[in-house]
């Protein structure tokens, strides 16, 4: 796992054979961020980063300047992997949390400024993401929500949406407030 941009770039993080997260694609993470790098000033933006995986898309976050991300990941061999990674690049922005992101959400009471989504591509809810968010009031004003999926699903006609942006059989809907 390498880390694109910011104070970590080009650093590489070795993810262990064992984990079974679908990282988001380099040349998909570099795409998307080329395009928040316009819309979002990353020191004066929190983050929330739902399934997590590798931890990836949350560390990125921390190493282009963001003050508080939060990393949220179920399985417990990814959770200790992010714990791991945030330990060796000393990440203190980084608060990783060890919850169903589904239950995460419906606890949160706190907004942000910036939502990642990258929910298992066959996961049974995942068309329910964004009526949570936003039904919640969990995205700030202005704020950014961005749904990672596969080209199955098209969220063009639900509230909020923005766009989408297709790099290769990875899907990034856009949502704002």
């Amino acid at each position: 796992m390498r880390i694109v941009s910011g104070k970590y770039k080009s650093r590489r993080i070795q993810v262990p054979p064992n984990l079974k997260a679908r990282p988001t694609t380099d040349f998909a993470k570099e795409n998307l961020f080329n395009i928040l790098n316009n819309r979002i000033d990353w020191e004066e933006t929190t983050a929330l980063d739902l399934f997590s995986g590798t931890g990836s898309i949350a560390l990125e976050l921390v190493s282009r300047g963001c003050p508080y991300v939060v990393s949220v990941e179920q399985n417990q061999n990814h959770f200790n992997f992010i714990c791991h990674a945030q330990e060796k690049l000393g990440a203190k922005e980084l608060f990783p949390v060890r919850a169903d992101a589904f239950k995460y959400l419906q606890s949160l009471k706190q907004p942000f400024g910036f939502i990642f989504a990258d929910p298992p591509y066959d996961l049974t809810g995942i068309d329910l993401l964004p009526a949570v968010i936003f039904e919640r009031k969990l995205l700030k004003p202005d704020g950014l929500f961005v749904l990672e999926h596969s080209r199955k699903f098209n969220f063009s006609q639900l509230p909020y949406f923005e766009e989408e942006r297709a790099y290769g059989s990875v899907h990034f809907s856009f949502f704002t407030v």
